[in-house]
Parts: C-alpha cells; structure tokens; sequence
C-alpha cells in the first residue's frame, strides 16, 4: 500500500477534525471547532492520500506534535530533535495503515534535516507503540500531560536517524 503526502487542504482539515475514536482511544478525538481546522491548516501538516486519493490520515512535525507536558518533563530542549506527530483514520487502525504512514513520515521527514525524531503517544496504546518500535523508535521517558481535565501518560520514543537509513552521505 502507497501513501502520498501533500500539505493539508480544508476541505481536509475539516474532515479530519470530526474524527471520533472507540475507548480508549477516544484522547485522539478532535472536536470540529474552528481552532482545530485552524491548526491542522498550519505549516507542518500533510494529509495522506492512499492509492485511490481518499484520505488515510495525516502527519505534522515540530509544535503541532507536542503535548503540554512534554514541556515540563523537559522532553523538547533538544533542538535537533524533530518532533513528529501522525493520526490515522479511526475507521482504518488496525489495518496496516499505521506502519506505512510511519515509514512514509520517518521518509518525508528528510525535508527538515533532523538528527533525531521524537514522537510522544500514551502509554495505553500498545498497538501504537508497537508499530513505532518496528520503525525502530525507541521508548524514552514516560510522563503526564493533560487530556481534557484528566492527566494521561504518555511515552517519549525517539528514533536516531542516522539508524533510519535516511542519510545520504
């Protein structure tokens, strides 16, 4: 399967901002607001297409994939980190999707030269961090952030991209 990325488009950023997912997973849920589909329309957001050019999910790097917590664990003090942040479809996970939006993101990433990729997820989501440690992202440090009024863990993984086989040197 062949994921494209492009940067992100309203039509887009509106869809993706109903996105609802089941328990547990329901801190991925976006709300719809105006704010949403602002910020999915920033800088570093991509929808991903598959082959038949429907939207699969969408990456963003830099601010966009931070938590509020990471900042007080000291998790983003590293400048040549590249924070990374990826949402796939609620009606896809499961399916293979999350593995090649990964290696698709870890590829693209090569457009901002960072030494070190940084992603954070929740602690709970197993299946996640399975797909991120076969791309080779390592677990880190486990802290707390704020998901609506609750505090909910989440787990640092990095990946050295050297070790990516990105470089072309």
């Amino acid at each position: 399967m062949n994921i494209t990325l492009s940067k992100m488009e309203f039509d887009h950023a509106v869809a993706i901002s109903h996105w609802k997912y089941p328990s547990p997973y329901e801190i991925y849920s976006m709300d719809g607001s105006e704010d949403t589909i602002h910020e999915l329309l920033g800088e570093h957001y991509y929808l991903a297409l598959n082959e038949q050019n429907e939207l699969v999910g969408y990456l963003c790097f830099g601010d966009g994939a931070r938590v509020p917590g990471g900042y007080k664990a000291g998790i983003y003090e590293d400048h040549s980190t590249l924070d990374i942040g990826l949402g796939l479809h609620p009606d896809l996970t499961g399916q293979g999707y999350g593995t090649t939006l990964v290696q698709e993101g870890i590829r693209f990433s090569e457009n901002y030269a960072p030494t070190t990729l940084q992603l954070v997820v929740a602690s709970f989501n197993e299946r996640a961090i399975s797909v991120y440690e076969k791309a080779g992202f390592v677990p880190m440090k486990q802290f707390y952030s704020p998901v609506d009024g609750k505090n909910v863990e989440f787990l640092q993984m990095k990946l050295d991209i050297k070790n990516a086989g990105l470089n072309k040197e």
